[in-house]
């Protein structure tokens, strides 16, 4: 383990899907909060909120919320880049940045994420690492669910704690 890097990880899912329905789900208010997100609002440069099924766009911000922790546990950040097609990148946790791409190997469909610029603390090596690598290994396999067979797998409740799927 010597030569780990702690200031990156990528995640990798493939998705039976649409690659078009599959960016509606990563770049929309409406389709983060269908398997990610409680709330997931996009503010335009010029301060006006984007509609639900409106694509967010470089240089939007966003405020999000999850289910299963109140609203006191909220990201914001930026997009740092949206392509329309196959493409997000946003800042999150601090410092770090996202990259969610949609690929096609093996001739599947694959979401991949990338998350990166992690500092190398103690803490944000648990937090950023391993935190949110486990968060998103659980929310790619929701999407996944989502699109294929409409099952959300997420705690939708606040009261139940130290889960996986919240």
């Amino acid at each position: 383990m010597a030569d780990y890097d702690w200031s990156k990880f990528c995640r990798r899912i493939d998705v039976n899907a649409d690659a078009d329905m599959i960016y509606m789900s990563l770049a929309t208010q409406a389709g983060l909060e269908s398997w990610f997100l409680r709330t997931a609002e996009f503010t335009a440069p010029d301060n006006v909120l984007r509609r639900k099924n409106e694509f967010f766009k470089k240089d939007d911000t966003y405020r999000w919320l999850w289910f299963g922790y109140g609203d006191e546990t909220e990201e914001r950040g930026t997009i740092l880049e949206a392509n329309g097609t196959d493409m997000v990148k946003f800042t999150f946790a601090g410092t770090c940045e996202v990259t969610i791409s949609i690929k096609n190997d093996q001739g599947l469909t694959v979401v991949e994420i990338t998350q990166e610029n992690i500092p190398l603390d103690e803490k944000s090596k648990a937090n950023w690492h391993l935190g949110c690598s486990t968060g998103w290994t659980f929310y790619l396999a929701n999407l996944k669910s989502v699109l294929e067979g409409g099952l959300d797998l997420r705690n939708k409740n606040e009261a139940l704690q130290r889960v996986v799927n919240a």
